[in-house]
């Protein structure tokens, strides 16, 4: 009976990670803090939803700058990146992902820190 008790527990753990994973999101190399040569870094044929309402979470440091989620592209779809905290840089500014119509396509461009006026 401990051996089905064991064997259960391990098939319910896998069970249940497997779902708490499948609503990750993971986004290319290049979304964040990408820090911006100009070039989009993705391109969509269609426009990005409206953006979602995040709360904040609480203020983890002293200083920190929150960044706003965004929709990224990935796999042939927009997906949400979530907002998060970050350290500011002094004398930058953050400057948000944005999409940027271009000639019935759209086209991403990475955020990054930029330097402030």
């Amino acid at each position: 009976m401990t051996g089905l008790r064991s064997t259960w527990r391990a098939s319910a753990a896998v069970l249940l990670s497997s779902i708490a994973l499948s609503a990750c999101v993971v986004t290319p190399l290049g979304y964040y803090d990408d820090y911006g040569n100009g070039e989009s870094i993705a391109v969509a044929d269609v426009p990005p939803p409206a953006p979602y309402y995040e709360v904040r979470p609480a203020l983890p440091f002293v200083g920190a700058v929150w960044i706003s989620g965004y929709w990224g592209w990935n796999g042939g779809r927009h997906v949400w990146v979530p907002g998060r905290w970050d350290h500011g840089r002094p004398g930058y500014v953050w400057q948000p992902h944005r999409w940027v119509p271009n000639g019935g396509r759209w086209n991403l461009y990475g955020g990054g820190w930029r330097r402030g006026r």
